[in-house]
Order: structure tokens, then C-alpha cells, then sequence
């Protein structure tokens, strides 16, 4: 369904349960992100009225995901951690076309976009079936769905608003390069990493 080129190793989420303080503080501002992103983008195409009404949507929904995570970190005794960087983002983001017009430069942003949300929700589902936190085991479950909308969201958006460029053809691209990029991931207590 979600057209990602290579898997997460489940193995994962036994580096994930040696730090659960870890993965909470990161999901957490993985969120914050999220939230921003969305908004960036109603602040570069305010003209773009259906697809504004909908990152206001995603917004919200996004800023209470990182509500509930920072009520599950509360529930757990731990405190929010600073905010990491997400080198997985950053290497991603390099991907993105620059000094091409504003529909182009639109169009990767969604795919950016919508790959972002596409492995949060392959990485929750692996949480989901792998975690042995039965409490964790169903909040990443319900958070999965979630980030599946947001995807599809992201990425119908691009494909309404391709005009004459093939955003299959970037679509597949973006897989392509996504896949090399999570090789290098998978190795520590992050949501991406």
C-alpha cells in the first residue's frame, strides 16, 4: 500500500524497548515537525484554498498527536527531552528539486511530504506488531492509521496539482532514493533512525 521500496528490520524495536524515554522524546518532535510542515506549507501557497483547509486539518491533528505523546511520556515519569534533529528528514530533504517554479517545487513538497508520513506509518506498524508494551502496542496502532490519511492526503494533493508533470514517474523517484536512504537508518532509538 504504501509503495516503500525496502522494509524496517523488526529487529528494530529491540533497540527501541532498551529506550523508551528515547523513542517518546523523538515521536514528540517528530509531531512538532509535522505540525510546522504543514503550516509552512499554507504560508508558501496560500492561494491554494482546498489544499490550505486541509493542512490546517493535518495541523491540528498533527500538534494533538504531539499532545498525546508528551501525555504518555508524562504517564511514564519521563520529561520531554530537546528537541533532536531528524538526519533522516534532512537527507531526504535534499532530494527536493530547487530553483524550479512554484508548482514544481509544490508538487516535491507533498512527495516529501507524503514519504515522511509514509515510513512514520510503516515504523509505527512495525511498533504496533513487534513492541511488547501492550499499552504502546495499540497507541501505535491507532497512530498508524492516522499517518496512512495523512499520506494519501499528501501525495492526492500532488497528483491534483501536477498540470503536465508526470508526478508518478517523481513519485517512483522519490521511493528509489528514500530506499537507499533508510539503508543507512534502522540502528538507534528514533522514529526515523
Amino acid at each position: 500500500m504504501l509503495g516503500l521500496k525496502l522494509a524496517t528490520d523488526p529487529r528494530w524495536v529491540n533497540i527501541v524497548e532498551k529506550n523508551i524515554s528515547e523513542i517518546l522524546t523523538d515521536h514528540a518532535w517528530c509531531e512538532q515537525k509535522a505540525v510546522s510542515n504543514s503550516i509552512s506549507i499554507v504560508i508558501s501557497y496560500p492561494e491554494y484554498t482546498e489544499l490550505v483547509d486541509e493542512m490546517l486539518l493535518i495541523a491540528k491533528e498533527e500538534l494533538m498527536h504531539f499532545e498525546m505523546v508528551h501525555q504518555k511520556i508524562k504517564e511514564r515519569g519521563f520529561v520531554l527531552g530537546k528537541e533532536r534533529r531528524d538526519e533522516y528528514v534532512n537527507d531526504l530533504y535534499q532530494f527536493m528539486r530547487k530553483g524550479y517554479k512554484r508548482e514544481i517545487a509544490l508538487i516535491d513538497r507533498l512527495l516529501f511530504s507524503a514519504l515522511i508520513e509514509a515510513r512514520s506509518c510503516e515504523r509505527f506498524k512495525v511498533l504496533s506488531e513487534e513492541i511488547k508494551d501492550e499499552d504502546l502496542k495499540s497507541f501505535y496502532r491507532e497512530l498508524m492509521i492516522s499517518e496512512a490519511t495523512h499520506y494519501t492526503t499528501y501525495l492526492s494533493f500532488a497528483r491534483k496539482y501536477a498540470g503536465n508533470e508526470d508526478v508518478e514517474k517523481r513519485w517512483q523517484e522519490w521511493l528509489v532514493y528514500e530506499a537507499d536512504i533508510i539503508s543507512k537508518y534502522g540502528k538507534s532509538e528514533t522514529i526515523h533512525g
